[in-house]
């Protein structure tokens, strides 16, 4: 069954709740600004995320709150003072993080109530984080209002125009580590997840080979009961099926036991989830032979 509704038949605020938890996990943008006074303001916003980077472009949207249809602080500062640092948030930072979307007055400044440490940009004239493990200084190119009611997005378009980041979140090759950078994500309701552990994966990305596509699989395989959506778009991603040669001096204890021993559903049922695990393991080859002794 599908539950269909439209947004036009619920409150905003009912919506709400089914769109966040859909479109999720969510980057957090955590915004140092600063207004005209020279006030800072520090609050995170999971409508946040990169969309170019020759220049390098971050958006985020402060919306218009749900229940009054006021405007966040953040909004009102970029508007006076078109800068703003964008603080990458970790899982050793979440809690401060959330802390510092509490809505306090205008002009009290959320790094001394979430015990953040205030360090002075370069090139910009907001703060960044110290315990951030990557900021990014930003001048402010664009503010689109996407509405005018409550829960109305307000895209922040920034350029950014520095980038600082954490050497103990680095690799051997100086790039960013992404087990060591430890990030997080907004999910729905009061709902985060954690990027680290057996939560991350890896995908080889089809970039540089042209998979031969789900759709020239053969039907033994396309039609199984065992494999998964996942499990066919691993196999499909390879650019040319195993050869004869291959497959028949493919060595498994396991499947040439099989091979003698099993009926032929049996057989199947074995060699399927025998490549399933292959798959799990990143043996993309070692499945295949497994899935075509099948056939041989």
């Amino acid at each position: 069954m599908i539950k269909t509704i439209s947004p036009k038949d619920v409150s905003t605020a009912e919506f709400h709740g089914y769109f966040l938890s859909a479109v999720a996990p969510r980057p957090i943008a955590f915004a140092s600004t600063i207004d005209k006074d020279g006030n800072i303001n520090l609050s995170p916003f999971s409508f946040f995320n990169a969309f170019g980077a020759n220049p390098p472009i971050l958006i985020f949207s402060p919306a218009r709150r749900v229940r009054d249809n006021t405007t966040k602080h953040t909004l009102e500062n970029v508007k006076e003072v078109g800068e703003v640092v964008i603080n990458i948030v970790n899982y050793a930072m979440v809690e401060q993080t959330s802390l510092a979307s509490t809505e306090y007055d205008k002009g009290v400044n959320e790094f001394v109530k979430a015990g953040f440490t205030q360090v002075a940009s370069t090139l910009v004239k907001p703060p960044r984080v110290g315990e951030s493990p990557v900021a990014f200084e930003c001048k402010v190119l664009q503010i689109i209002e996407t509405g005018s009611e409550g829960g109305a997005g307000n895209l922040i378009i920034c350029e950014v125009v520095l980038a600082h980041i954490k050497e103990d979140i680095l690799d051997e090759k100086g790039k960013i580590d992404t087990k060591k950078i430890d990030l997080v994500g907004r999910m729905g309701g009061e709902w985060y997840c954690r990027a680290n552990g057996d939560s991350l994966f890896e995908i080889p990305k089809p970039l540089l080979t042209k998979g031969i596509g789900i759709d020239q699989l053969p039907d033994f395989i396309k039609n199984s009961t065992i494999l998964t959506g996942n499990n066919l778009g691993r196999l499909a991603n390879v650019e040319q099926l195993p050869s004869k040669e291959d497959i028949q001096s493919f060595e498994d204890v396991d499947v040439k036991n099989w091979l003698k021993t099993l009926s032929t559903s049996e057989l199947q049922n074995a060699l399927h989830k025998h490549a399933q695990k292959l798959l799990e393991q990143g043996k993309i080859h070692e499945a295949w032979l497994t899935l075509m002794q099948q056939k041989n």
